[in-house]
């Protein structure tokens, strides 16, 4: 049998930071390791010249950019790599929101087969989204197929329900062996105030969508306890002034290693997010391989679909402080019950999330 030829797009790759970035890279290895499969990937720059470059055994394609607008990159001779690669591939993954990458698809003509990987709704670009959406339409017509992570990403979204049909929900896999192996240390107990206090942690970026506001004026409700944040943003110097006078602790940007070692560390994963562009979290699997309970917001998106409320962790309204301090609360003053949650968690991680077996799932509908 011929190997698949797979040709992956998005905006941009790693070292860029970002959620898809990673989930694109994961399965670009996983597809260059893969005796069917032969992956290459198409993404942009930043800003800057046309480059090419191998990284575990895939090439990356990094086209020219002038810049990002409407959070998309500038990018005039993406369209022409497009034509080209697509002219090779068998199938090719567009991941979504991308609107260049739609656009490109339908002005080549491609004749491979179409999988839209999408993450999420435009959400805050309104402007671009008007004259977007005919686009994007005709683009959800011309795909064979749409893979989304939860049932939410299809029932919140204004444009999927009507393309259900071709719709795929597969989670985002994560590499169980790989968190499980990594080194533990006690990166968070070593900066507790009080030794006896419950570790709270917060992993994502530091700007509004997330809800961090919302979770430091829960705080100032919550006894025991110390809060952890992970990452940086524009939102970092308001933070820092709410959180004044309260056990807070701000840790940057962590590398890979001491993050793992973060999620192992601490008691509780709080993702307290308040807006639809957080639509799936993968910071919550992170704390669950550990075993770890988790507290999330019940966002009409895949969110509250990955930790369950009352099985793995604590699902509150998003916005509601008295809420998420109560929940907060909860959690710390009983930890039989963050046990029992943190089982739950790690059980089902190992039942769901697995990437040995998501990866399978996400080829077969690859190969059609």
């Amino acid at each position: 049998m011929e190997r698949l030829k797979i040709l992956e797009v998005n905006k941009f790759y790693p070292p860029h930071i970002g959620g898809i970035e990673t989930l694109v890279a994961q399965r670009a290895a996983h597809f260059a390791n893969d005796p069917d499969a032969e992956v290459k990937v198409l993404v942009c720059q930043e800003r800057g010249g046309f480059s090419t470059e191998w990284d575990n055994g895939v090439e990356i394609i990094r086209c020219g950019s002038w810049g990002t607008y409407f959070s998309c990159p500038v990018s005039f001779s993406f369209f022409r790599k497009f034509r080209e690669l697509a002219a090779w591939a068998d199938v090719v993954e567009i991941h979504t929101p991308f609107p260049p990458g739609d656009v490109a698809c339908l002005l080549s003509g491609c004749k491979c087969r179409v999988v839209i990987a999408w993450h999420s709704d435009v959400i805050r670009q309104k402007t671009l989204l008007k004259f977007y959406q005919p686009v994007l339409l005709r683009f959800l017509q011309r795909a064979d197929a749409i893979i989304t992570a939860t049932e939410g990403h299809i029932n919140s979204s204004v444009f999927l329900p009507a393309f259900r049909e071709k719709c795929c929900v597969i989670p985002y896999p994560l590499d169980i062996g790989h968190y499980l192996s990594a080194e533990r240390k006690p990166i968070l107990t070593g900066q507790l105030q009080d030794p006896a206090g419950c570790k709270v942690l917060f992993v994502g970026r530091l700007v509004y969508y997330k809800g961090v506001d919302i979770l430091l004026t829960a705080f100032r409700r919550v006894r025991g306890c110390e809060l952890f944040l992970c990452g940086t943003g524009a939102q970092e110097e308001e933070l820092r002034r709410m959180a004044k006078g309260l056990p807070v602790h701000f840790l940057g940007k962590l590398s890979d290693k001491d993050l793992k070692a973060a999620f192992s560390d601490c008691d509780m994963l709080v993702l307290p997010s308040v807006a639809n562009s957080e639509a799936f979290g993968i910071v919550q699997q992170e704390a669950m391989v550990y075993g770890k309970p988790v507290i999330n917001t019940a966002l009409p998106t895949g969110v509250p679909y990955v930790s369950l409320h009352g099985k793995t962790g604590l699902t509150v309204p998003p916005l509601d402080a008295d809420a998420l301090a109560a929940a907060i609360q909860k959690l710390a003053d009983d930890p039989a019950l963050r046990e029992t949650y943190g089982k739950a968690a790690a059980q089902r991680v190992r039942e769901v999330y697995d990437s040995r077996k998501i990866m399978r799932q996400i080829f077969a509908v690859l190969h059609g």
